[in-house]
């Protein structure tokens, strides 16, 4: 056993066996888009999948940003009373 997993045993925090481990990895290969996750149908490394998801994660992050930005800047020129100037703050919420 790893030291990292008896060091969570005795501060208490529950742990999951390989076979957990495993069916936790596939399940989130399964989120990753095809497009990203070219080898879906092949078997992918643990570290692989956790790297090709925070990688997913961190793009579609961006795009929030971006898109936030895009509906900010439209927000600012429109009329703020307007009903679409409503719809675009309703979208921030």
């Amino acid at each position: 056993m790893s030291s990292r997993r008896s060091r969570s045993r005795q501060a208490g925090v529950s742990t999951i066996n390989d076979a957990q481990m495993a069916e936790l990895i596939a399940k989130l290969q399964q989120l990753i888009p095809h497009d990203i996750n070219q080898s879906k149908s092949s078997k992918v490394s643990a570290s692989k999948v956790l790297q090709e998801t925070c990688n997913y994660i961190r793009s579609l992050h961006r795009e929030v940003d971006d898109l936030s930005e895009k509906l900010s800047e439209l927000l600012n020129s429109t009329d703020a009373d307007s009903a679409q100037a409503a719809i675009i703050r309703s979208l921030f919420m």
